[in-house]
């Protein structure tokens, strides 16, 4: 019998319209995961994998309403997540589509 874990993830943030790239939707269908999980942990403060200074300008901008950027590993691939300082937009896409 496995054990399942559910963890209450707060939004910290609206996300406004959610919209993801072509080459983002490639890579989390080829690893079978949907983007919500993605987003639940970017709109709930955990930033994924980007370094201590990235980490921490996105707490100053919780704070003052400015830009959201996060970073996950996808099966090998990075998939980046941003928040538009108005909250009015969240994009998924890859570094490459920047």
């Amino acid at each position: 019998m496995g054990v399942t874990m559910c963890i209450h993830q707060v939004a910290q943030f609206p996300l406004g319209r959610v919209v993801a790239t072509p080459g983002a939707l490639q890579v989390l269908e080829k690893a079978s995961l949907g983007a919500l999980p993605l987003l639940a942990r970017h709109q709930s403060g955990d930033w994924g994998e980007v370094d201590a200074e990235d980490w921490k300008a996105n707490e100053e901008a919780l704070k003052h309403g400015w830009r959201l950027f996060s970073a996950y590993e996808v099966s090998g691939s990075r998939v980046w997540i941003i928040t538009e300082a108005n909250r009015s937009s969240t994009t998924i896409l890859l570094p490459e589509e920047y």
